[in-house]
């Protein structure tokens, strides 16, 4: 088996292109990936409970745009929406083991 010895750290990736921890331009990198996930998370266990945007904005207390926005990663919703939203979907947040 031949070894790869173009094969880099992920971190020197990170850091080449939004710059080291803690800079603005990574914690902004930082943000939107989280944003992204967590719009990931709504959107694919809305889907799974056969619910609309708007159901599930009627639900939580907000605008069907708003839920949009989330599932987008436009927007993070607060913590204690986030939390509403997973209960409503069945999700809960464990740690792992």
């Amino acid at each position: 088996m031949q070894k790869k010895s173009n094969i880099g750290n992920f971190d020197d990736v990170l850091n080449s292109l939004y710059g080291a921890p803690g800079t603005p331009q990574r914690e902004a990198f930082r943000r939107e990936a989280y944003a992204y996930c967590v719009g990931t998370i709504v959107h694919d266990a809305r889907k799974s409970e056969g619910m609309t945007q708007q159901e599930l904005a009627e639900k939580v207390g907000t605008k069907k745009s708003y839920i949009s926005r989330i599932e987008t990663g436009n927007v993070e919703p607060s913590a204690g929406l986030f939390l509403n939203i997973l209960n409503i979907l069945g999700l809960t947040i464990a740690r792992p083991l």
